[in-house]
């Protein structure tokens, strides 16, 4: 299917304001598979799958995230695909 795949984490004040959540909602919007998880320095981790195009749309809303959070920057790394069926919150 050609799929790309992008592991994200968001730094900034992500936790706590339903990051994962608004996270998980917007990547099944965007027909997108893989899982969103908090990590114990406060920061958001993100694997995401599907078209590079929706991907692209999925980190543009990533950089803002939802209305309580402030994000201050993305670490994008572009990786191979795991094909995964679902978008998971871990």
């Amino acid at each position: 299917m050609g799929d790309s795949a992008v592991h994200i984490v968001v730094h900034g004040f992500v936790q706590g304001v339903f990051f994962r959540a608004s996270t998980q909602s917007q990547a099944i919007e965007r027909s997108l598979t893989g899982w969103v998880r908090n990590l114990p320095d406060g920061t958001v981790e993100i694997h995401a799958e599907g078209e590079k195009e929706s991907l692209d749309r999925f980190i543009e809303w990533c950089r803002q995230g939802p209305p309580a959070a402030n994000v201050q920057r993305l670490d994008l790394d572009w990786i191979s695909s795991q094909s995964l069926s679902d978008f998971e919150m871990r």
